[in-house]
């Protein structure tokens, strides 16, 4: 029987579930997993989960004490929730799970190190070996410096909301462990500007990711490439052999169901023959970059405030949760 297009990719590329939903997880056996808020806002709502969030709840009422409003415990709380969820997901995957830093944060360096200082020391007290956690951060200039300097205290980074070459520069010059360019959100802000569709390689994505990939390899960079947030299968099959994949659950299945040959199109061999120019990079360089790349310029700003709100819903479902919570259990919370 032919192999399914997920089984050949696995060949070139280390599979990584978009998801905090275990179930997902446990069903495509992927070798990492990520999760983001939205993701984490989504499966905090599904009734299976709820144990989770309860439990998360009453440590942070517990630790803060009856004294505290219930907004201060949700804020704590969310903070664990991401935690809890990815020392679930640690049980299920071999390999690494990504938590990402406050939105909010994004344009502060001290206190991206400060909350990234605190997610990697509750891992640490529960035991699971730093090597199997990345710290996820968007790739703002401030974002960056902060994972420069985490890397140098053997914390691992994994800077997201990534679009344009300039952050991935930036990136791999600061010696961080992995980026995660948004394919499809690349693609999404393409189609609204220019009311063009497209396909395979003429994707804007694939075509940013390829670039990326191809200077990385070409140079030597150890920082490795996962492209993330994909829209169809096509651009995952156009992206073959990329050193990662983040892929949703939907598209793990469609990838899973088709029976097709799967090419390998990124290859870090051809790459390092390729004629490919060094850029240069400075935090000046980087935001003269930033302002003429319209893409990435809306796109990082979309997506911060995309997932600053996603952590407000979050935290509102918490404190409401956490009011019923104490109505049902008041003795015992």
């Amino acid at each position: 029987m032919p192999q399914s297009l997920l089984e050949q990719l696995r060949n070139y590329t280390t599979v990584v579930s978009d998801t905090g939903d275990f179930e997902a997880i446990e069903k495509f056996r992927p070798t990492d997993a990520t999760t983001n808020p939205s993701l984490i806002t989504t499966a905090a709502q599904m009734p299976q989960y709820q144990p989770i969030v309860d439990e998360v709840l009453k440590e942070a009422r517990n630790e803060l004490g009856e004294g505290a409003s219930d907004k201060a415990v949700a804020n704590l709380a969310f903070q664990r929730l991401a935690i809890a969820f990815g020392r679930k997901i640690l049980a299920i995957v071999p390999g690494r799970v990504s938590t990402e830093v406050d939105a909010r944060l994004s344009y502060d360096t001290e206190k991206t190190l400060e909350q990234a200082r605190s997610i990697i020391a509750q891992y640490d007290q529960a035991g699971i070996d730093r090597k199997h956690v990345l710290i996820k951060i968007a790739s703002t200039w401030q974002g960056i410096k902060a994972a420069e300097i985490l890397e140098k205290e053997g914390i691992h980074c994994n800077l997201t909301l990534l679009f344009g070459v300039h952050q991935a520069v930036a990136c791999a010059e600061a010696g961080v462990t992995l980026i995660s360019p948004f394919v499809g959100r690349i693609l999404d802000w393409y189609k609204k500007d220019t009311g063009k569709d497209y396909q395979g390689a003429d994707d804007p994505g694939v075509q940013s990711v390829t670039k990326i990939y191809n200077y990385y390899k070409h140079f030597g960079y150890k920082t490795q490439v996962m492209g993330a947030s994909f829209r169809n299968i096509g651009e995952i099959k156009e992206l073959a052999g990329s050193d990662l994949l983040t892929i949703s659950p939907h598209l793990l299945g469609e990838l899973e169901s088709t029976q097709e040959t799967l090419p390998r199109k990124l290859d870090p061999e051809k790459a390092k023959s390729m004629n490919i120019d060094r850029i240069p990079m400075d935090e000046a360089i980087f935001e003269k970059m930033h302002d003429e790349d319209r893409m990435a310029h809306d796109k990082l700003k979309e997506g911060i405030e995309g997932f600053s709100e996603a952590l407000l819903k979050l935290e509102n479902l918490l404190a409401d949760r956490l009011a019923k919570l104490e109505q049902r259990t008041p003795a015992t919370v």
